[in-house]
């Protein structure tokens, strides 16, 4: 009897043993780890974001999505194309009097988002123009967008499709673009 716990025993303290004296080298998970961990808290914010992102809601034709751009780097970011799955065609675009009247055309140069600053888009002035939307945008629905950014980056943000009146700005098919071509 005192044989076999001998053997019990000695054969656990061999399993403990061996399992204590495995490669010196770091397993990858442990390695992993701390740059994990390290990258988490450190991370810096991503140079541009937005704040409220919506787009008006539309049956088909043209609609426009809204916003806030933020910049949180040291350097001016320029957004210069916008695309969505939601449409084939995506313009930015500006509101500007002409003839004494206020008209909607493509934004030459892109919106540029000062370093450490904000540039709104909203109805009545610079907006992301969503042209020949195939099917309807409801109110609730969630519109992915990516922004082209000067220097070849990009930024991807969600909308949310919210009905809007004001601003008279007309968004359907055929309506005068008031400079588009001018």
């Amino acid at each position: 009897m005192f044989s076999r716990v001998m053997l019990v025993v000695l054969s656990l303290g061999a399993v403990t043993a061996t399992a204590a004296c495995g490669s010196e080298e770091p397993s990858s998970a442990s390695a992993a780890s701390p740059s994990v961990v390290a990258a988490s808290p450190s991370s810096a914010p991503a140079a541009l974001s937005i704040t409220d992102p919506w787009v008006k809601t539309a049956k088909k034709g043209m609609t426009a999505a809204f916003g806030t751009l933020v910049n949180n780097s040291d350097s001016d970011v320029t957004v210069i194309a916008g695309s969505t799955p939601a449409a084939p065609m995506v313009e930015l675009h500006e509101v500007v009097e002409s003839k004494g009247k206020m008209v909607m055309r493509p934004k030459k140069g892109g919106f540029v988002v000062p370093a450490h600053g904000s540039h709104v888009l909203q109805p009545g002035g610079d907006h992301i123009m969503v042209m020949d939307v195939p099917s309807e945008i409801k109110p609730g629905s969630e519109v992915p967008f990516t922004l082209e950014l000067k220097g070849g980056g990009t930024y991807t943000f969600t909308a949310l499709g919210k009905d809007f009146a004001g601003a008279k700005e007309n968004y359907q098919p055929g309506a005068d673009m008031g400079g588009m071509d001018e």
